[in-house]
């Protein structure tokens, strides 16, 4: 199974799912679903990079802020995301996206998304083995 993200439906919010091998590759993967509620990912290209470091005391609300954080750097830097490396330890989580500012005529963003909720929200293994990150983003 290859890592993957996708979008669920939640009546006027959006869900977003990552999943992958890891927890790592699973954050990663639904920071490309976030960046695609907003707009089509290979819109995007990956020429400037930004670092995230959060600290967690579960991996649910590790996994709430690290959307949180992209959603604010969205918000504050006028940037849309299309690269996403994560590394977790110890629920201390060491990020760097890769994006570039938003251009309204070529990204066409759809909506603006303004939050995590902790509605939905999991972070979990599947009886695959894969790890799943899921929530609901107040759109």
């Amino acid at each position: 199974m290859k890592p993957y993200w996708d979008h669920f439906y939640h009546q006027a919010d959006i869900g977003i799912i990552g999943a992958g091998p890891t927890v790592s590759s699973a954050f990663a993967q639904a920071g490309l679903a976030l960046t695609a509620v907003i707009t089509e990912l290979d819109k995007v290209r990956p020429v400037q990079e930004k670092e995230i470091s959060i600290e967690a005391p579960e991996l649910d609300i590790l996994f709430f802020d690290y959307i949180n954080e992209i959603i604010f750097l969205i918000s504050t830097q006028g940037m849309l995301f299309s690269e996403y490396t994560v590394k977790i330890e110890n629920l201390s989580l060491e990020a760097t996206i890769k994006g570039e500012p938003i251009d309204v005529q070529k990204h066409a963003p759809a909506v603006e998304v303004k939050g995590a909720t902790f509605s939905g929200l999991k972070v979990f293994k599947n009886n695959q083995g894969f790890w799943v990150a899921k929530c609901i983003v107040d759109v």
